[in-house]
């Protein structure tokens, strides 16, 4: 939905259409020679592998990002050469090292296919099966590449710019990306093919190649002017993001500062001005790549560098070019009306194909299926005659609509047919321009309704999106906590069949066990709590027959949270290449689950730390009813010495406890000394400091002294800021005995 691509509600065949040489054909477009190399075995069926076990054959793809527009376009040309070669796509979310690669699914897959990051691609390697890269090249080990032509695109951009007179051309670009660095080796030579000495003070580093990479860069390349008239960029995402930037201090585009990009993103045709670029099929790397993958895994001979796919550069008016005016200013021929009809139709086709050219023996009505119908509508209103049905007209802007979604273009074709009488030489009489003009209208009210209706159906899908991804983290985050692992949140999301394995053990991560599965048209599903390895998972006889039969691709998305590494997700259906842009639903998804696994966990945490803090009160409060029991001992240690044991809290009932048994155990034993034990006391506060005090207050009123056995008075006047007075203390009940001892000897020696 985000790359407008078909199916997506808005087509954009500007963005998919032909290129000179290469690409797969498209249903809008006339068909184009694909990029060579010799060709897999096709069969009607999947192959399937011989002896117990058989299963179709698997192509593995593993990708950091599952959508956006690189990322989706790449995943469909991948999954549409897979089923053309009857072999089965099978996907992991991540870098070979996040996915365990080759060790997770590598029972299942005959061919791997890594796509940009290549963290722990040497795993795949000493695995030995064929497997090749997607749009960077790995230096760590030798396998074949599927990338774009870097160096020829950027040396069209610059030399274009330097065809419109610059010199002083920047650089901007994300230099960690392998494309980038090949971009920027191209800029340097196209500079020194035309005797312009490389300037290392025009070259801006961006920080990443999005939006925000360029936006951060602009402040540099502002530094720049005016000296610099002109940059290229490694990313349209990049120039993209510097654009409002640029124009917010005041930058004229192109006047102070002609932009080229690369990639030819889908917005880059919106912005204001349209961004000139070097246009790369995406989905054609993917294509390109899963036709090389099914040839090394048929044994066949490959091209040891892999496959550069084609571009080229699509002139827009960012570089200073206009080219619907210049198309529009272009002399033609119209000699009768016989044949203005069929000229016209073409050069309409062509102008909603700019800058790609019609080819020659292509009819218009190949592109542009009832571009008649439009004309015979001109025609009508010049002679007079019925005019074409409305519905007709309708269906006919549609599908300029479905050629290219930038209105100025389609009002452009208008103003073609408009333009006709003057370059034919042959005015209008003023009832003909009347009824041309009111045809005109009509055309230009239904190419907006149908342009409206385009927009009104991106709205409604994102919409749809909003309302799957809300359902989806309020089942995950909202809901139970058996939910999550049930997949019954699958329910609201256009997947047809799930299921959800967890480590057995997290630390080895060698067996699977499943937690949950779902299935949408009643396919069979792995019972939960079956076991499986992780070379042989997902197994084949537990998928449904549209993974089988690569009807869809199967998706597997390790799920993580902070602290864990959970398990593996599996997904299939077309959520993961039909839904999404580059917000990253179906990743969104995972990293939910993650957490709702996650929150489960802390719950059922607390909830043992809760059961065990219970049964840790329960027998705090049953020692401290036998304390209470057991009340407060007087022991009569010696003659005159009475020693008094406190164990466990004392709150206000202990403490007059405590003091009414001292007060009446002096009286009762004539003691002079009284020795108050608190080494069972847990800590002194103020309660216990206060009581302290009120006993020996006590104690001295009967002609007894209190000694405190176990902590020091000053430690405790530290905690509590009481004075205990006359207080006296020993660090222990033997050195209280020792003390003390003599004193009872001559008081038992006085009588």
């Amino acid at each position: 939905m985000g790359d407008g691509g078909q199916g997506s509600g808005v087509a954009v065949p500007e963005q998919w259409g032909e290129l000179p040489s290469g690409g797969r054909s498209s249903s809008t477009v006339p068909p184009a020679r694909r990029t060579t190399f010799p060709p897999a075995r096709r069969s009607a069926v999947p192959p399937r592998l011989e002896g117990a076990g058989a299963r179709p054959r698997t192509l593995g793809v593993i990708t950091p990002f599952l959508d956006g527009t690189f990322w989706n376009p790449v995943l469909r040309g991948i999954h549409a050469s897979a089923q053309e070669h009857g072999i089965r796509t099978l996907v992991l979310r991540g870098t070979p090292a996040e996915v365990h690669a080759p060790a997770l699914a590598s029972e299942q897959v005959d061919g791997w296919i890594v796509v940009i990051e290549l963290h722990g691609i040497e795993a795949l390697a000493r695995a030995r099966v064929p497997f090749i890269t997607v749009g960077t090249r790995a230096s760590e080990v030798v396998c074949p590449a599927v990338i774009p032509d870097n160096h020829g695109g950027m040396r069209s951009a610059v030399r274009h710019l330097i065809e419109h007179g610059h010199r002083r051309i920047a650089f901007v670009g994300y230099f960690a990306a392998y494309d980038v660095r090949e971009r920027f080796a191209a800029y340097k030579d196209t500079l020194a093919e035309a005797g312009i000495p490389f300037d290392p003070d025009l070259v801006v580093e961006s920080d990443n190649n999005w939006y925000s990479g360029g936006q951060a860069a602009a402040p540099a390349l502002l530094a720049k002017l005016p000296a610099c008239t002109a940059a290229v960029f490694g990313t349209d995402k990049n120039a993209l993001g510097m654009m409002p930037p640029l124009k917010a201090a005041g930058v004229r585009i192109p006047e102070d500062l002609a932009i080229v990009g690369f990639d030819d993103v889908v917005e880059a045709q919106g912005v204001d001005p349209p961004l000139t670029t070097v246009r790369q099929r995406f989905e054609m790397m993917g294509s390109a790549a899963g036709d090389l993958l099914a040839s090394m895994i048929a044994g066949e001979a490959f091209p040891p560098g892999g496959v550069h796919t084609d571009n080229v550069l699509v002139v827009r008016s960012s570089c200073g070019c206009d080219t619907i005016e210049d198309f529009l200013d272009r002399e033609s021929a119209a000699p009768g009306e016989e044949d203005a009809g069929g000229a016209v139709a073409r050069q309409m086709v062509e102008l909603l194909l700019l800058p790609r050219p019609l080819p020659p023996d292509t009819p218009p009505a190949e592109v542009w299926p009832a571009v008649a119908q439009v004309v015979d509508g001109y025609f009508a209103a010049v002679r007079g005659a019925a005019p074409v049905p409305a519905v007709e007209l309708e269906r006919a802007c549609r599908q300029a609509v479905d050629i290219t979604p930038d209105l100025g273009t389609l009002m452009a074709a208008l103003r073609l047919l408009g333009q006709l009488p003057e370059r034919r030489g042959a005015p209008l009489d003023a009832a003909a321009r009347r009824r041309v003009e009111a045809f005109l209208e009509r055309s230009r009210l239904a190419i907006a309704r149908a342009r409206l209706e385009a927009e009104t159906q991106v709205v409604h899908q994102l919409g749809v999106l909003a309302r799957i991804n809300h359902d989806v983290s309020f089942a995950l985050l909202g809901g139970t906590c058996q939910e999550p692992r049930s997949l019954a949140w699958l329910e609201a999301t256009p997947v047809a069949w799930g299921c959800l394995a967890l480590w057995e053990d997290p630390a080895t991560r060698e067996r699977l066990v499943v937690a949950g599965a779902y299935s949408r048209d009643g396919s069979p599903t792995p019972p939960i709590g079956s076991r499986c390895a992780r070379e042989a998972f997902p197994p084949a006889e537990m998928l449904p027959a549209s993974a089988i039969d690569g009807t869809f691709m199967v998706l597997l998305l390790p799920i993580r949270s902070v602290r864990r590494d959970w398990g593996i997700l599996v997904l299939i259906g077309p959520t993961q290449v039909e839904m999404a842009g580059d917000e990253g639903t179906v990743a969104i998804w995972g990293t939910l689950l993650g957490a709702a696994l996650e929150r489960d966990a802390l719950l059922e945490s607390l909830s043992s730390q809760h059961a065990d803090l219970q049964k840790a009160f329960e027998i705090e409060r049953a020692l401290s009813e036998t304390v209470r029991e057991l009340g407060c001992p007087i022991i009569p240690l010696l003659r005159g010495v009475l020693l008094v044991p406190l164990i466990g809290m004392i709150d206000g009932g202990r403490a007059q406890q405590v003091l009414e048994e001292v007060s009446e155990g002096v009286s009762r034993h004539r003691a002079s000394r009284v020795l108050l034990d608190l080494t069972g006391v847990p800590f002194v506060d103020a309660q216990v400091a206060s009581t302290l005090g009120r006993i020996s207050r006590a104690a001295a009123l009967l002609g007894a002294r209190v000694y405190l056995v176990g902590v020091r008075p000053e430690i405790a006047v530290s905690l509590v800021g009481v004075d205990l007075g006359e207080l006296a203390t020993f660090a222990s009940l033997s050195a209280a005995l020792r003390e003390l001892a003599p004193a009872g000897r001559r008081a038992r020696d006085a009588p």
